[in-house]
């Protein structure tokens, strides 16, 4: 029998993967403090969650007491945040300086072995810093907060030596495919990798399919990979390689085969952001309907001017699974949902 998550069998059996888990909190709050960094905290529900595609965020809503203009009060709408993202680039804006935050976000429909629907997203930001240097960064954070041989999942992994591998050659490797040279044609992508192009997927669906069955099951075991160069298609927030527009500076961290962070050189451009904000609304309006309005204080924030930065998101609880060794993101949380365990 499945014992509940508060009986203190369950929570004796967690608790190895729980104690890794505050060490490694107080390591990465110190490996931060020592570079100079501020830890801050930003609000969690906000007017808009984000323009990612594919996320779908939990409602919720907040009540303002009677006025003179309105008697009854009134109700705002409002959304758990999926990353933090929008309000620490105002930050930055403020001149915050390097900052980062333990932030909880919140991803509706999410539930698996690595995924939960509540979440700590370990984010930072530092001005002035590029694709390589925060590759460099969060190469020495790794090495400073794990073991030199890590185990999770069946897959043991060796942080001694960090791949990068851009997508485009990630793709050749694994997948027999010129990405770059094919472009954004699905019917040609789909030939050339030699498979059948499902009913209604476009190149975007057929991107990701051959990225989850050729390229993720072989990167990120025996090394960590660092996965750079995406498609310019596939980083709103990111801005375009100077040397290369066809793809933008982010890369993913890949550790014991799990996908651990994504991360950007930040786009500072408010008009060219704004329309990739329009794109990427358009199309999660066509899949899930109307939702959220436009983040105009983020567009504004943009306008004002932000310094050039990098900045990266690391799921904390899959780094904790592989610090612990847990098989489960249920058994790196407290008190996680039964169907997390």
């Amino acid at each position: 029998m499945t014992l509940p998550v508060w009986h203190p069998e369950s929570l004796a059996a967690r608790m190895p993967f729980l104690e890794r888990r505050a060490d490694l909190t107080r390591a990465v709050r110190g490996f931060f403090h020592d570079r100079g960094y501020r830890e801050v905290e930003t609000p969690y529900a906000v007017p808009a969650p984000g323009e990612e595609v594919h996320l779908r965020a939990f409602a919720t809503s907040r009540e303002h007491p009677a006025s003179r203009e309105h008697p009854d009060g009134t109700r705002e709408n409002l959304w758990l945040h999926t990353s933090p993202e929008f309000a620490m680039k105002r930050l930055l804006v403020a001149q915050s300086g390097p900052i980062f935050q333990f932030a909880r976000v919140w991803r509706n429909g999410e539930a698996s072995a690595l995924h939960a629907p509540e979440f700590t997203m370990l984010e930072w930001y530092r001005p002035g810093s590029d694709m390589s240097s925060l590759i460099e960064e969060t190469t020495t954070l790794m090495r400073s907060v794990l073991p030199p041989i890590v185990h999770c999942r069946g897959v043991t992994t060796d942080l001694s030596h960090y791949e990068r591998l851009t997508v485009a050659d990630a793709f050749t490797r694994y997948a027999g495919v010129d990405l770059l040279a094919i472009g954004d044609d699905a019917a040609a992508l789909a030939a050339a990798a030699n498979v059948r192009l499902r009913d209604k997927e476009d190149w975007e669906d057929l991107f990701f399919r051959l990225l989850l069955e050729r390229i993720e099951p072989r990167i990120g075991r025996e090394h960590p990979t660092f996965l750079t160069h995406w498609p310019a298609a596939q980083a709103a927030l990111a801005r375009r390689d100077p040397a290369d527009p066809r793809v933008a500076e982010r890369f993913e961290l890949y550790v014991c085969g799990i996908e651990l962070a994504n991360a950007f050189v930040e786009l500072t451009d408010p008009a060219e952001q704004r329309a990739r904000f329009l794109v990427e609304r358009q199309r999660r309006h066509a899949m899930h309907g109307p939702d959220w309005d436009m983040d105009e204080d983020f567009l504004a924030a943009l306008g004002h001017g932000m310094p050039p930065s990098a900045g990266i998101a690391l799921g904390f609880d899959r780094l904790a699974m592989i610090a612990s060794g847990a098989h489960k993101i249920g058994q790196v949380l407290w008190l996680p949902a039964a169907d997390l365990m």
